[in-house]
Formats: structure tokens, sequence, C-alpha cells
């Protein structure tokens, strides 16, 4: 079980993407983890074949603990491999997220020579080694479809989304199967839903956890309709009990780790207001030619003058673990997303420094999107070097955030807003956007900290340049 974040402890497989004999590549998503804070996909590190799946659907275990054993030949995969392995590891163990036992080496023989790659054997249609994509060999393994009985219609015979769909309408009592999200496939078995019966708004008509809802909702009207003598139903929109629960929890989750960050962590803070003339007047210039959905808004040039800045000023971006600062080579901002449920997580945009504005806007977008759905990975989750917090849309106008450990600090941001200016004894207005920087004592102060905030202010007066 990896650690998707400094303050978990214990992790629930809610779905396998993978099963036993399957064939996977780094980077490969293998399986669903349901932490206190949110559900995210889980990737391989090791490329192989899934020998055993160590861990139980709907089976709660401690960081550390082996999920998976993924050996390097198909040879290996036989007999139960749990059965061989120690007992397993303590929470802090660690374990990575998928363990690879040691391969004993077989006596050499004449014919002995180095592991082969398990090849997937010619059938009919489909030339050997034809390419798969990750998405498509994801989407294969939850369908349950052998890829190497696909006639693959891409280029060069590579198997495509299409084809696998193809072969799952294909199959005997399988007309009529309905795409959908496996959040979504719980929840209607929860509900007692046939998703046969739901209209899918999501991709190509897949149905979504929201269309799930609707047509509970529509089902329970139509009962109460049919049964005016049944007993009231409860409130609209009041969550179930399991709802109330996982957010307690959420909340115990992110109340323990801010208590270990204020205990731990000598904080200091700084704030500073940022002048947005020239960064939001370059950006409804630019605007102004492009079509809604492809506009810029400030929260983008923000991100991006605070990764530049703090690439700029190192001290705030990086680790404080094993007693001392471990700078980062690379900047992955991490971006505060308020859940609608209740609660926040802070999901990293990868390389933000380095990304272009239109890139960085459309990743904001997506990330946001698809923490509020509950599909984050792991890496999204356990890497950023530096937290941005941005409560401007609720009408905030400055905010002292604290520390996210092993980070080091930590930026808040308020609201975009008109303020008067006053400069070369001139008075006027301009947009201004008030930042405090929360910053760890044991390595910067005000000197380093003062130079972050002041940096991300010269950035913003060249907007063209970020």
């Amino acid at each position: 079980m990896p650690s998707l974040g400094a303050d978990m402890e214990h992790g629930k497989i809610v779905e396998w993407l993978v099963k036993p004999g399957d064939y996977v590549r780094r980077g490969d998503l293998v399986a669903v983890v349901d932490t206190d804070k949110t559900v995210m996909d889980v990737e391989s590190f090791q490329e192989g074949v899934v020998a055993d799946l160590l861990v139980g659907i709907g089976e709660t275990v401690p960081v550390g603990t082996p999920l998976a054993v993924i050996t390097q030949t198909p040879a290996e995969v036989g007999a139960p491999v749990h059965e061989a392995l120690p007992a397993r590891a303590p929470a802090k163990a660690a374990a990575g997220p998928l363990q690879v036992p040691p391969q004993i080496p077989e006596a050499p023989g004449p014919s002995a020579g180095p592991p082969q790659i398990p090849q997937i054997p010619e059938t009919p249609g489909r030339s050997q080694g034809a390419p798969i994509a990750p998405p498509v060999r994801h989407l294969a393994h939850r369908l349950g479809v052998d890829t190497g009985r696909i006639h693959g219609t891409g280029k060069d015979g590579a198997v495509t989304r299409a084809d696998v769909e193809h072969a799952v309408a294909a199959r005997p009592g399988s007309a009529g199967r309905v795409r959908s999200s496996p959040r979504a496939r719980r929840l209607a078995a929860e509900l007692g839903i046939a998703l046969s019966t739901v209209t899918g708004t999501g991709p190509d008509g897949a149905v979504t956890v929201a269309d799930v809802q609707g047509a509970a909702a529509g089902e329970g009207a139509a009962r109460a309709a049919e049964t005016p003598a049944a007993p009231a139903a409860p409130a609209k929109g009041k969550p179930s009990a399991e709802a109330r629960e996982r957010v307690a929890s959420l909340r115990r989750a992110i109340g323990a780790l801010m208590t270990r960050s204020k205990q731990t962590i000598p904080h200091y803070y700084l704030s500073t207001t940022l002048d947005l003339r020239a960064a939001v007047d370059w950006m409804q210039s630019v605007n102004a030619h492009r079509p809604v959905a492809a506009r810029l808004v400030p929260s983008a040039l923000l991100l991006k003058a605070a990764a530049l800045a703090a690439r700029d000023v190192p001290e705030v971006n990086g680790f404080y673990d094993d007693g001392g600062f471990r700078p980062s080579a690379a900047v992955h901002l991490g971006v505060a997303v308020a859940l609608r449920q209740g609660g926040l997580v802070a999901p990293a945009i990868h390389d933000a420094d380095t990304l272009p504005l239109d890139v960085l806007m459309e990743q904001l977008r997506d990330l946001v999107s698809r923490a509020r759905a509950g599909r984050l990975q792991r890496a999204e989750m356990a890497d950023p070097t530096l937290t941005v917090t941005n409560l401007g849309d609720l009408g905030v106008d400055s905010v002292y955030g604290v520390i996210y450990p092993p980070q080091v600090a930590m930026l808040g941001l308020g609201r975009v807003m008109e303020q008067p200016w006053a400069e070369n004894g001139l008075l006027g207005v301009r947009h201004a956007v008030i930042a405090t920087l929360s910053a760890d004592h044991r390595v910067s102060d005000g000197l380093r900290g003062g130079r972050y905030l002041v940096r991300i202010n010269e950035l913003l007066q060249e907007p063209e340049n970020l």
C-alpha cells in the first residue's frame, strides 16, 4: 500500500484493474485505493506478470503492506504466491506499492538463457507484438477482454478503444452492456439501480455517478407517488450516514495533520499586495481573440508566477525530513481543492514551472475535476513540493495557510480586486491580490521569504513571458 500523502496511515482496495496472469508495464494503472481523503488510482512501478493479488477488494491495510506480486516471467505464475511470502510489513515499513519477490536463479542447463519477456500468442487478425496504448490495456483489463484475441484496426494493427468496446459487445450475453465508471457501477449496485435504465451524460454516453444519483432520486419520487401512504422520505440532499462518516474521517485526518504541522514546524508569515494591472490587461487582450472555453483566468497567471519564483528561490520548494532540508529540482505545485462533500485535497500539477500557460490552465481544470470525482493518481498526491491555496472565489481577501508537511512553505492567495493604488504621486485604480507566504523557519527566514513574494510580483509585470 503506497503512501498517498503525509497523513495517510492505511488504505482500502476498492477495485483491482488487473488479474493474475496480466502483463503490466511501468505506469499502468493496477488498482483503485480509497483513503480517508479521496479515491485514487495506483500505478505499477514494475514491469512483468501479475503473479498474485495479496489484498482483496474491500480490505483495509496499513501503508507499506504488499498489495501484489509481479514476476519477470509467466512461468512463475502458478500456485498462490502469498503462501510463501513472509508476514505483511507493519504500517511504517518502507515497502513500495507493488512488491517483487527476489528471483531465485535456476541451475544453469544446456538451454539456459536470459529471462524471456512473455509473448502474446499469435491469433488470427492480430500480428504478434501489435502496440496497445496503456489506456486501452486499462480498459481491456477492466472489461475482462483478452487483447490477444482482438483484431486491431489502428495503425500497424494497434488495438484501439473501439476494438475493445466492439469485443465486449460481441461477447455472448453482453448485449446492452452500459459504459460506466467503476464508482458509478458500485453506487448503482448499492442503490439497486440497473445501469441499463440510466441515461449516461459522460464521454460517449458513459454513465457517471451523478447519473446514478439522479436515477435513484427519480425512482424514489416514482415510488413515493405510487404509494402515497408511505412514510415521508428524508429531506432532499441530506447526506447518508456513510457520507457523513466519510466527511468526519476526512476532517479527523486533516485535523491530525494540521496539528502535527503547527506543533513541529516553526511557521512565519509574510504578506504583500501583488500588482496585477499588467497581468490583467495582457490577459484581457489575449482573451479577446479566443473562444470562451480557451480563455485564461488570473489563477493560471498566479500559479505560473508562483512556480517560476519557486525555481528562483529554492528555499520554499522542497521537503524537510530526516532532520534536514531537501530542495527539489522540480516544481510540483500542489493546488488546494475543496471537495463537494467537505474537506480538501492538494494534488500536484507536475513541473508547473515548465508548462505553457494554456497547458497549465488545462491541467488545472482536469485536476480539479478529477479531485472532486475521486479519481486522482498516487503521484499527484504524494509529491507536491509547494502548495498554493486560493480562496479568492469565495470572496476571501487573504489566507494564512498551514504548511503541509514535509513541505516547507505554502502560498495563500485572496480574491483579485480593484483597489486604490498610489504611484509617483498619482492615485488610480488597479487590479491587485493579497499573497501570503507561510514558511518554515528551519529552512528560510524573512529575507528569503520576502524575496520569493517580490519575485512573484516581478514576474507578473511581464505576463507575456510567463
